[in-house]
């Protein structure tokens, strides 16, 4: 964590922006957490856990920690008793919204998969 800013750094393998990119989202759960927060709606802990894919919940745990160290989700208090938080894509997660869009249209067009199954 960067104490500054309360936020995680990453050791980058190269200078390649891909290879960057792939360093902070490049495991298949951290995507579909950020498709869910960003088309989907998806909010709470519960919203991402009812998911189609169904990650498993001690994943779910990490990635949201991930995502909000990173600060592709702001992690905000909606309830005080008992404590439940949402998790609200952030400027630099809102950034990810064409990359994924790009990759829905490419497994549309060359995979056979549709956005409504």
């Amino acid at each position: 964590m960067n104490s500054e800013n309360n936020q995680m750094t990453l050791a980058h393998r190269s200078p390649c922006p891909i290879s960057r990119s792939l360093d902070l989202m490049g495991d298949r759960w951290t995507l579909l957490i950020m498709r869910d927060a960003l088309f989907f709606k998806g909010r709470t802990f519960a919203d991402f856990a009812a998911s189609r894919e169904q990650i498993a919940t001690n994943l779910l745990t990490d990635r949201l920690r991930k995502l909000v160290g990173l600060g592709l989700l702001a992690r905000v208090q909606y309830q005080e008793k008992p404590p439940r938080y949402e998790y609200v894509p952030t400027d630099l997660g809102k950034a990810l919204k064409p990359t994924l869009r790009a990759m829905k249209l490419f497994g549309e067009q060359h995979l056979g998969g549709r956005a409504d199954q």
